[in-house]
């Protein structure tokens, strides 16, 4: 190579640099990324206190802890200009070298993208299997248990060959032989319609096709007749569904998944609590179809709290202990019970036994996703 031709290149590798910190400079952070639903890093401020952490310490030895750095290296990373640009070069790159895996995600036959199932902490799922059993112990009502498994398990044909993952039906036979509450076996009935559309494509919940399957096995657990499916006129109310796992993904040529519902919302009165007062809730909130996070639509998204009332005023009351999937199975649920409490540890912590009492619960649900199940730490309230 002639010194010439080096001093070419070193230039050029220069002003490359160059523009990319000239563009990262003159363009405006983002607070909220569409593409991959989530809030993007800020800024971090340096203080004099994290400035005196950073010098050498007599006393202590401590020297550059690295916190600052850590933060601004992932400030710089998400507000790198381009950045869905990027992300969706990249899952190209990977494809195109016939990996069949970025960022967590599997990139599937059928146009399927299906979130790695790594395997769980056994304290964690010991201690939630626990926590289950501790509310059976403290109320006097039936309490009724089930897990839902995902995309990785009923549709492990579409995984690319030899995609290693945790064996979620270990999981669901570990709850089933330990639990103390009425088990449901969802997985079976969903296993059974494994060759339907029952989950989203481009996201990790059930279709409102897999939750009508779901709630028809949970009302024969509960000696309930679930209305027939072809009693109900389907609807699609959206042909432009990217989810979470595309988010996650990076990959961005997969057509989009469709938003269906069955049940009306007439007759259904909706409230919720983000706090200590209650506020006017939706069963469908319309105007989510107009953003990013379309499932959302399905009573507005995450909430602490949400109650359904209907009008069969002499059914029974559901309390159900969730997470979100069953937003989309609510809806459901709504023919068999006077009313229905929607209940979510993640973000309340109300202890179970005081709230069955003063709202006169008839029977307990608790329905989690396999993959939300083992990993969350909010359980501990059903044990109170």
């Amino acid at each position: 190579m002639s010194k010439r031709y080096a001093v070419f290149l070193t230039v050029l590798f220069c002003a490359f640099l160059g523009v990319f910190f000239a563009a990262n400079l003159i363009t405006p952070d983002r607070t909220f990324s569409p593409q991959e639903n989530r809030y993007l890093t800020q800024r971090p401020s340096l203080s004099a206190e994290d400035f005196r952490m950073r010098l050498p310490l007599r006393d202590s030895g401590d020297f550059f802890t690295g916190t600052f750095m850590s933060e601004f290296e992932q400030y710089i990373t998400d507000q790198f200009v381009g950045r869905d640009g990027w992300i969706a070069a990249k899952a190209v790159a990977e494809r195109t070298l016939g990996k069949g895996e970025n960022n967590g995600v599997y990139l599937c036959a059928s146009d399927t993208l299906i979130p790695r199932f790594d395997r769980p902490d056994e304290k964690r799922v010991a201690d939630n299997l626990n926590y289950v059993n501790k509310l059976v112990e403290n109320v006097e009502i039936p309490v009724y248990f089930s897990l839902i498994p995902g995309k990785v398990s009923l549709w492990a044909d579409r995984l690319p060959a030899g995609a290693p993952n945790a064996d979620e039906n270990a999981i669901l036979s570990q709850a089933e032989a330990a639990t103390q509450a009425n088990w449901v076996d969802i997985a079976s009935v969903l296993r059974a319609h494994a060759g339907e559309e029952i989950y989203y494509r481009l996201d990790h919940h059930w279709t409102s096709l897999g939750a009508y399957y779901g709630y028809a096995a949970l009302m024969d657990a509960m000696g309930l007749a679930a209305a027939p499916l072809d009693s109900y006129q389907r609807t699609t109310v959206s042909t432009d569904f990217n989810g979470t796992t595309f988010s996650t993904s990076g990959v961005r040529w997969m057509k989009p998944d469709s938003i269906d519902i069955y049940v009306p919302e007439e007759g259904i009165t909706a409230t919720t609590w983000s706090g200590t007062q209650p506020e006017e809730g939706v069963l469908y909130d319309w105007p989510k179809l107009e953003e990013k996070d379309k499932y959302a639509f399905f009573l507005g998204g995450n909430k602490p709290l949400t109650v359904l009332e209907t009008a069969h005023t002499d059914a029974p009351k559901l309390l159900v202990v969730r997470d979100s999937y069953s937003d989309s199975l609510a809806p459901f649920l709504t023919a068999d019970f006077s009313e229905v409490h929607l209940f979510d540890p993640r973000y309340n912590k109300t202890p179970l036994t005081q709230y069955i009492a003063e709202n006169d619960i008839d029977q307990v649900l608790v329905l989690y996703s396999v993959a939300n199940f083992v990993t969350d730490s909010n359980l501990f309230v059903l044990s109170k």
